[in-house]
């Protein structure tokens, strides 16, 4: 009995082994489907706003910008989004205004305090006034 046994295992085996269905390989034995794989190159998530992050270290840090500006409410000068919102609809250039060039927009009753700051705020590189901008923009409702 255990003589018929063996081969018996060995055929049931090589059967389920073999009745994977015809498995195409590479010339290094790799298998190959037929089916095309539905993979999407990953890209980089490229954003609107690639300096938002500079930005908001300079907002909180060296801009002192947050000692007068929230996110959603006015305290002492508007709302990053008030703000971010009408240099939108009015297609202003808030850099302009950051380096004390351009009349205030947002809120001009602000504006004298805000001039205080203009002697910091000019002494920014063009690339963090740009990394403030995008900031900005980046929180608009």
């Amino acid at each position: 009995m255990k003589t018929i046994l063996k081969p018996l295992t060995l055929l049931v085996a090589l059967f389920i082994v073999s009745c994977g269905g015809d498995k195409k390989t590479d010339k290094f034995g790799n298998p190959v489907s037929d089916e095309k794989e539905n993979v999407e190159a990953v890209k980089p998530e490229v954003s609107e706003f690639p300096l938002a992050e500079k930005g908001k270290e300079i907002f909180e840090g060296k801009g002192t910008c947050a000692t007068c500006h929230k996110l959603d409410i006015k305290l002492v000068g508007p709302s990053i989004q008030d703000i971010a919102e009408i240099y939108k609809e009015k297609n202003a250039n808030m850099i302009t205004f950051l380096k004390g060039e351009g009349k205030p927009i947002v809120d001009p009753t602000q504006y004298e305090v805000m001039k205080a700051n203009f002697a910091l705020t000019k002494t920014f590189s063009d690339e963090e006034l740009e990394s403030l901008e995008q900031y900005i923009y980046s929180q608009e409702k």
